[in-house]
């Protein structure tokens, strides 16, 4: 682990080092799997929340929501046919890279708000642009956004929120280039992740691989257009500092991260048709085929004696850091 200790380490302290980095392992031989495993049809909620839920597994299941109309309808015509004169909230990077660490900073992407078609055209390539363009904004921005394509999908995943009794806090939809990725982190949310259209790329540890995966603290940032085209990294000077794992899973640098070689990653395409059920804070690093169309449903996790474990073990991770 980061910060790891020489000979003049209290034994106490070496022993909680050592407990933290052989906790995934035994983690993983409780009950985590090699692979992310598919379910060819639904199983009733009690059975989902039982089988996967309880013990945090994710899973892809096929023929989940082949009965949404968006499957068949949503191409780029139909959608710059029903949405393509509202203005809407497009994610502009200069590298696609939203919500990343990028020169000691926390930086976020300017948001731009621009006709749907106009966005469309950037990724049709009737338009070029030296920027990445990706309409990410959460908070329910199908709803909000885009309520003329609500009837196309579901307002709920009807067996999940049985399962949870709950209904999700929010639903979104993601369209966007090929460049654009979700750098590493984990949600407090169940996601169920729906791929309309071509293909999500998920690279996922479970919250077990916690004391091999970096934190450091950054400065946020937003990325501004100047005048002359090009991004400016500008700070939120007054905004606290935002924790965020400084380290690519794709490239990683084990010079500087060398407790990440321990790690061992789950990687899983999720293709047209086919929903990821992704657990609350497992962490998860996504790319995307150049167009793909998605709509993902997050539920509040239940804040429960889960939680309560990963919280003390994220705690001691960061304990055993810092010294």
């Amino acid at each position: 682990m980061a910060g790891a200790g020489g000979e003049g380490e209290a034994p106490a302290l070496r022993a909680v080092r050592r407990c933290l980095v052989a906790f995934p392992a035994e983690a993983r031989e409780l009950g985590l799997m090699e692979s992310v495993p598919y379910l060819d049809s639904l199983l009733s909620p009690l059975e989902f929340y039982r089988e996967w839920v309880c013990p945090n597994k994710p899973c892809i299941i096929r023929n989940a929501f082949g009965h949404w109309p968006a499957l068949k309808k949503w191409t780029l015509t139909y959608l710059r046919k029903v949405a393509g004169s509202k203005m809407v909230s497009v994610a502009v990077t200069p590298n696609g890279y939203a919500d990343a660490v990028y020169q000691d900073r926390f930086v976020m992407p300017e948001e731009r708000h621009m006709l749907f078609s106009n966005f469309l055209d950037i990724v049709e390539k009737k338009v070029i642009s030296p920027s990445v363009f990706y309409v990410q904004k959460q908070c329910s921005n199908l709803t909000e956004e885009f309520p003329e394509l609500l009837g196309d999908v579901e307002p709920e995943v009807p067996w999940m929120s049985e399962a949870l009794g709950k209904k999700p806090d929010a639903v979104n939809f993601w369209l966007g280039e090929s460049a654009a990725v979700t750098s590493l982190h984990k949600d407090h949310y169940e996601n169920l992740y729906c791929v309309i259209s071509g293909e999500k790329h998920f690279l996922l540890h479970p919250p077990s691989d916690r004391p091999f995966i970096p934190y450091e603290l950054y400065l946020p940032a937003t990325y501004c257009i100047s005048e002359d085209g090009s991004f400016q990294v500008v700070d939120e000077k007054a905004a606290d500092k935002v924790p965020w794992i400084p380290l690519d899973p794709l490239n990683p640098d084990l010079e500087q991260y060398p407790e990440y070689a321990q790690a061992r990653p789950l990687r899983c395409t999720v293709k047209a048709g086919e929903m990821l059920y992704l657990p609350s804070l497992w962490f998860h690093h996504v790319q995307q085929s150049h167009g793909c169309i998605a709509v993902n449903y997050w539920y509040d996790m239940e804040y429960d004696l889960k939680y309560s474990y990963y919280q003390l073990l994220d705690s001691l991770t960061k304990a055993v850091t810092l010294v």
